[in-house]
């Protein structure tokens, strides 16, 4: 966690930004809530998010969003994360196929455990494009036990895909029951007025 600004001569210092590793940004700092538009075809998606932000592992946990391309669950993602690294949360934003690929490199190299506590170890973890997982059964398996070992002990995770859980063609049954536990809820095409 971050620590709290110190505060001297009654002045207080700025905390470093949790967003920045010193090479990248973890989180897009544009997407926020602020500059999220909020319509009827989208509200839903946008309160559950903020209820996650506001109170991680305990609200809508997991959080699945779901829905076409360009409609703004990748902002969603970056705005609860910009929301809960600001609290000091370890905090880990992927896309389903940077999972992949670093799991198989883990694999590769000999560091399966080195990879299972970059995952497990968070306090909240958003997946992008989570569909992309579907046939893939060693990939399935490892996010099974990742998903476990974080929501067993309250951590929050937060998922989007392009189709409900159970609308994933070769996902694991399992895995369609586990995205189900929280709220799945769905962002459509905005109206003419949104």
């Amino acid at each position: 966690p971050v620590e709290p600004p110190t505060v001297e001569n009654g002045v207080t210092a700025a905390l470093p930004d949790p967003r920045w590793n010193g090479e990248t940004w973890l989180a897009n700092p544009f997407y926020t809530f602020a500059a999220f538009t909020v319509g009827k075809s989208n509200q839903m998606a946008h309160a559950a998010a903020l209820g996650v932000a506001d109170d991680p592992g305990l609200t809508y946990n997991p959080l699945f969003i779901h829905g076409g391309v360009g409609l703004g669950k990748t902002h969603l993602l970056h705005a609860i994360a910009n929301v809960v690294m600001r609290k000091g949360l370890r905090t880990l934003y992927v896309s389903a196929e940077q999972f992949t690929n670093e799991m198989v490199q883990s694999i590769r190299e000999h560091r399966n455990e080195e990879f299972r506590q970059r995952y497990r170890t968070n306090d909240v973890l958003l997946v992008d494009d989570v569909q992309f997982i579907a046939g893939k059964e060693g990939t399935q398996e490892e996010f099974f036990h990742t998903f476990n070992a974080l929501h067993n002990v309250g951590r929050q995770i937060v998922l989007t895909s392009d189709r409900p859980p159970k609308s994933i063609a070769n996902l694991a049954e399992r895995l369609q029951s586990r995205f189900a536990w929280g709220i799945a809820t769905d962002i459509q095409l905005p109206d003419q007025e949104t």
